[in-house]
């Protein structure tokens, strides 16, 4: 016996929310029932989904009564639209950043943490095969402990990806934009981040928003880091193109996190794992170089598959409300540490 399709809401009807559409579309787990956007455009998205249409979500969430609801609308109505989700014993997905602020965010946590309403937080790649795989061998000590964690995200954004005025400006920028999801996943993996150092810079846009970062980290396990971030340069080392996982990017196969411990070392996404060749090698000998083999799953499709699990209680969220206000917190303990010159403490 199949299980009867979760009735599915959305919240949000520009580009990711057409792309969550979608996904839902194709899920046999899921019924996307009705959509939630005041824009002129919106009913036409909501018509060709074959899902009802309302200008606003409270409205929808009170008649529809759905069994979920995948909210992407613009950051700062997050946490109206999560506490208004969970105050109906409705369990939500919120794309990424969990909400515009610390203070809007703890608003999402204390609410979902008292109604006992699941909320999970859109951080997809923690649902791709590598960045599990890289939590599993971490974690199971294939790798020592770990000493030192490298990252990088750098692309060459269009100018008119700028035309968009939000991008350019505070709130904006690609700490917030791209860089969260870095930082969410050497969480992840690596464990809390404990102090931030870094230096931001906008010398080539000359934008309010910074355009290019470098950033020292040290992680509760004594671990430390290094991250370089810059939305100006040309570059294959960037996991949205690297992992062939992304949306709307060609994929070119390349690593861009490197994890190093004291038996051996990991690339990502090439899932290449580096050691001595017997327990006692010599650091004069050659390394190994082994391939970690992936299940070939995809991240977006794993979410709504998680989501739908969520629903269902047959999981917890694999990102909590809490889980995403601590990335938010670390992503803005960089920014005060580049604006202040000086370590902070997410």
């Amino acid at each position: 016996m199949t299980s009867t399709p979760k009735r599915i809401v959305l919240l949000g009807a520009g580009l990711i929310g057409r792309e969550h559409a979608l996904l839902l579309s194709k899920t046999p787990d899921a019924d996307l029932i009705a959509i939630a956007d005041p824009a002129d455009t919106a009913k036409a998205v909501a018509n060709a989904f074959g899902a009802r249409h309302y200008a606003e979500f409270r409205t929808m969430l009170d008649e529809m009564r759905p069994d979920g609801a995948i909210i992407a609308l613009p950051n700062a109505l997050h946490a109206d639209a999560a506490i208004a989700c969970v105050e109906r014993g409705i369990p939500c997905l919120v794309e990424k950043p969990v909400a515009d602020t610390l203070e809007a965010a703890m608003r999402i946590v204390e609410t979902s943490e008292r109604e006992n309403v699941p909320v999970l937080i859109g951080h997809q790649r923690r649902h791709s095969p590598d960045i599990a795989k890289a939590r599993e061998l971490v974690e199971a000590g294939k790798l020592g402990r770990l000493v030192a964690v490298n990252a990088m995200w750098m692309a060459d954004k269009p100018a008119d990806y700028f035309d968009t005025a939000w991008r350019r400006q505070p709130g904006g920028g690609p700490l917030l934009i791209n860089l969260i999801h870095d930082i969410d996943c050497l969480r992840f993996i690596c464990g809390d981040i404990d102090e931030v150092m870094a230096f931001t810079s906008n010398g080539v846009r000359g934008f309010e928003v910074e355009d290019t970062a470098s950033i020292a980290l040290r992680f509760a396990s004594g671990a430390l880091g290094t991250l370089m971030m810059s939305d100006t340069a040309v570059s294959p080392y960037n996991w949205d193109t690297a992992a062939g996982q992304a949306l709307y990017f060609p994929h070119q196969p390349e690593n861009a996190y490197f994890f190093s411990g004291t038996r051996a070392a990991l690339a990502l996404p090439l899932m290449e794992l580096w050691q001595h060749e017997t327990e006692n090698g010599h650091w004069q000998d050659p390394l190994v170089r082994r391939h970690v083999t992936l299940d070939g799953s995809r991240a977006y499709e794993n979410q709504l598959a998680h989501f739908i699990d969520v629903i269902a209680k047959k999981a917890k969220p694999l990102v909590s409300a809490r889980d995403g206000m601590m990335t938010l917190a670390t992503i803005q303990a960089i920014a005060r540490s580049a604006q202040e010159r000086r370590p902070v403490r997410p």
